[in-house]
């Protein structure tokens, strides 16, 4: 019985809670809160300064892309410039090369001219 007796307060002194916080509810929503010169002042500032953030972000990346393609640029004209030199460098090998070739051909051929085994033997290799 004392058990449910105090069951019974209880559930009063939270009815009595529930009724409280629902009519102070109803009431905030009737109250509208204003809206005054100095939040619309305040709001105006806000969206200048969101303003000048965002037109700062752009130029950073116009910065930020005009260094990318400088540096893309940069790499692409060193690798087209590495394969120029080693072209360059290569040819100027390979001349000397070429020219003792064409004179140590030019006097083989000339021996050939007075020895027949060695005109045989150019003629094989498809040099005669």
């Amino acid at each position: 019985m004392y058990l449910r007796l105090k069951y019974q307060k209880m559930k009063r002194f939270l009815l009595l809670i529930a009724a409280f916080l629902f009519a102070v509810g109803l009431k905030a929503q009737e109250q509208s809160i204003p809206y005054s010169q100095a939040d619309r002042d305040r709001m105006v500032r806000v969206e200048t300064q969101v303003e000048a953030m965002q037109s700062q972000i752009n130029r950073l990346e116009d910065k930020f892309d005009s260094y990318f393609m400088w540096g893309f640029g940069l790499v692409l004209m060193s690798i087209f410039g590495l394969m120029g030199f080693i072209i360059y460098d290569r040819r100027t090998t390979l001349a000397p090369v070429e020219s003792k070739t064409e004179r140590i051909i030019k006097a083989l051929k000339d021996l050939a001219e007075k020895d027949p085994a060695i005109r045989e033997a150019l003629k094989n290799t498809a040099l005669w």
